[in-house]
């Protein structure tokens, strides 16, 4: 194994029934393909103790991130089988501030938190603004704990980056950024990080926003178990070497200097542990 060439995945779900029900095998996959890290968010209270468990069963793979999802499930399913969501209300948050100050000496961030402005889920201007209050809440959470943080901001990028601004919000990783290059290249004014997922295959504004941003401020993810390369697969997060391998075509560079520099940004802004992976 090439010690030179590992990747980090910044962003995954590894608390998911899809997953998690064979973590080892997701872990060892992982490790085959010189994914050496990997960054576990949460979207809910019921999943921190979750990601801190795997922590303890694979330290030197698991950094646990815990934070609350601006989306939340609402427990039901419509007629065709699909999870009905809903924006996140006020009464999600209790207990959250208190979990993650219980857990703030062996977690890697605070997420996934942001704003999800998608019509679907937020229907009002009171969801919105619930959205940026318990949004505020985490970041000031972060801040107090010299923690990072890690961002989603679907359908809402140019707003999550001026509420970060206004924060000022430090070490800022804003996953599967769907926004325009203009707005991303305004984070990275900001000192803010963006990580790519397998879309970047497929989809031209991301592509955009590749070529448009500088490779000192991207990383690699998954968002596994979503956004699998073949539609309908589970995604794991084995498979982040494909947005490397887009990154690289895009930029024009071998795919050894993709994975040394969004390994390298991946320590730096997520502060990751040595312990979790060798760079030499």
């Amino acid at each position: 194994m090439d010690e030179h060439c590992v990747m980090v995945d910044v962003h995954t779900h590894l608390t998911d029934d899809k997953l998690f029900q064979n973590i080892s095998g997701v872990i060892d996959r992982a490790l085959a393909k010189n994914v050496r890290a990997a960054l576990v968010v949460t979207e809910n209270i019921k999943e921190f103790e979750p990601a801190v468990e795997l922590y303890k069963r694979f330290p030197k793979f698991v950094l646990p991130c815990l934070g609350l999802h601006p989306i939340q499930s609402t427990g039901i399913s419509d007629e065709s089988g699909i999870e009905v969501k809903r924006s996140v209300s006020l009464e999600d948050y209790a207990g959250v501030e208190s979990a993650i100050e219980r857990f703030a000496d062996v977690i890697g961030a605070v997420g996934e938190i942001g704003l999800d402005f998608s019509p679907r889920f937020c229907k009002t201007a009171y969801d919105k603004e619930v959205q940026k209050l318990i949004l505020t809440k985490q970041v000031q959470l972060a801040q107090k704990h010299s923690l990072p943080i890690n961002v989603h901001s679907r359908s809402a990028g140019k707003q999550t980056i001026q509420l970060l601004k206004e924060l000022d919000a430090r070490h800022v990783l804003l996953h599967a950024f769907d926004g325009r290059a203009s707005t991303a290249l305004e984070g990275v004014a900001n000192g803010y990080y963006f990580s790519v997922t397998a879309s970047v295959c497929r989809d031209p504004q991301i592509q955009k926003m590749v070529k448009s941003l500088p490779l000192d401020r991207l990383m690699l993810e998954t968002d596994s178990p979503a956004i699998a390369p073949v539609k309908g697969a589970i995604n794991e997060p084995s498979n982040v070497s494909i947005s490397c391998e887009y990154i690289a075509r895009i930029k024009k560079v071998e795919m050894e200097e993709v994975k040394r520099i969004t390994t390298e940004n991946a320590f730096i802004a997520s502060d990751i542990p040595l312990s979790l992976a060798c760079l030499s």
